[in-house]
C-alpha cells in the first residue's frame, strides 16, 4: 500500500469515524438526518465513531513506526475535523453524505492499488 493511499484511508476513516460522534450528539443528528435522535440509538453512533477512529490509527500504524503513526493519527483527526466542523452548520447533510462515501471510495482505491502497480 503506498503512502499516498495510506494517509487517504486514514483521513476517510477519522472523518467518517468523527462524523459517526457528531451524529450521536443531539444537534447534529437532527441537521444531518432530518429527524430527531431516538435516546436508544445513541450508542449506535458513538461505537462505530469510536470504532473508526481506531481503525485509522491502525492504518497509521501499518504504514509509521509507533511514535510517528500516534502523531499522524491526532494530526488526522484534526484535519478531518476542519471541514466537518465547517460543513456541519451549512451543509450538515453533505457532511453526512461524505462521511459514507470516503471511505468507500479509499477502500475502492487502496484495493485497485496492487492492480495498478501490477502484482
Amino acid at each position: 500500500m503506498t503512502m499516498a493511499l495510506s494517509l487517504f484511508l486514514a483521513l476517510s476513516l477519522a472523518y467518517a469515524g468523527l462524523t459517526s460522534l457528531s451524529l450521536a450528539m443531539k444537534r447534529h443528528h437532527d441537521q444531518v438526518m432530518g429527524r430527531k435522535l431516538q435516546p436508544e440509538r445513541v450508542r449506535f453512533y458513538r461505537w462505530p465513531g469510536w470504532l473508526l477512529l481506531g481503525l485509522s490509527l491502525l492504518v497509521t500504524l501499518t504504514v509509521w513506526p509507533l511514535g510517528l503513526a500516534l502523531f499522524m493519527a491526532v494530526s488526522l483527526v484534526a484535519v478531518a475535523g476542519l471541514p466537518l466542523v465547517f460543513l456541519l452548520p451549512y451543509r450538515a447533510r453533505l457532511a453526512g453524505r461524505l462521511a459514507v462515501a470516503l471511505p468507500v471510495l479509499a477502500m475502492l482505491s487502496w484495493s485497485a492499488a496492487p492492480l495498478a502497480i501490477g502484482g
